[in-house]
């Protein structure tokens, strides 16, 4: 390879990194987030949810509400999987066919290189994302199945600090926390198609999508004042009513 097709690629192999970057920044800004405060994120707000559930659903012994609940969740991964190989089976159409698509996909690219070797590359790494998302939610989908089972089981109570019942508890919490961020992991692996979709048509359509996407999540992550206050004042109430509480640290006020 001369330094004359090193240059052609320079545009995309920038880009590419570039959005990379910025997303997977992103991505580390969230964790970080709702580790030091959980409220202020979505995320950390829906694992303390699911863990207050698990504990009410098996203390009061609801067991319908937590059939309809995972079945509803199963259903929903279920359908993510489907998509995921369905938009699969799409790209593999569209790859033995981009010989008559090429001066389509190509009309756009008014700011780069019209060169067209690194079409089959951007194929590929849309594929990958794809069977990528739906690994993540058949994997989900087996979580939801297994929280099925250690919720709807009886356990006997005995004289112990710490009942069966709330560790078999917090076992299913984890269990159905981990259940939720393959599935949220599957949807940002959608998310991450639309700016890789856009890249077909030049690199900085994929940088700009990149920007407008993280903008998105970012507004769609975050919680604000009210909702945050809200579910502080749930949580703290909540474990103060439980000496065995583990959502939070006793030591420290989220």
């Amino acid at each position: 390879m001369t330094f004359q097709d090193l240059a052609m690629y320079a545009p995309d192999g920038f880009c590419f990194v570039t959005s990379c970057t910025i997303f997977l920044g992103y991505l580390y800004f969230i964790k970080l987030k709702s580790r030091t405060n959980p409220v202020n994120t979505v995320q950390g707000i829906s694992s303390l949810a699911r863990a207050i559930w698990v504990r009410s659903v098996m203390e009061e012994n609801r067991d319908i509400l937590a059939v309809q609940t995972l079945r509803n969740s199963t259903m929903a991964a279920t359908f993510m999987a489907s998509t995921a190989i369905l938009l699969t089976v799409g790209v593999l159409t569209l790859s033995g066919q981009s010989d008559k698509l090429k001066i389509t996909w190509t009309l756009l690219d008014y700011f780069g290189n019209r060169h067209e070797n690194l079409l089959p590359l951007k194929l590929i790494i849309i594929l990958l994302d794809l069977f990528a998302a739906f690994f993540l939610f058949a994997s989900s989908i087996r979580l939801y199945n297994d929280v099925g089972y250690m919720i709807n089981a009886r356990y006997t109570e005995r004289e112990k600090v710490i009942s069966p019942k709330v560790v078999a508890a917090q076992m299913a919490s984890a269990q159905l926390n981990r259940a939720g961020d393959h599935y949220r992991m599957g949807m940002r692996g959608f998310y991450v198609m639309l700016p890789l979709v856009f890249w077909i048509f030049g690199p900085l359509f994929l940088l700009m999508a990149t920007v407008i996407v993280v903008i998105i999540l970012y507004h769609l992550d975050r919680t604000h004042t009210v909702e945050k206050n809200f579910h502080q004042e749930r949580i703290e109430m909540y474990c103060s009513l439980d000496e065995n509480c583990c959502l939070l640290d006793k030591n420290e006020k989220i």
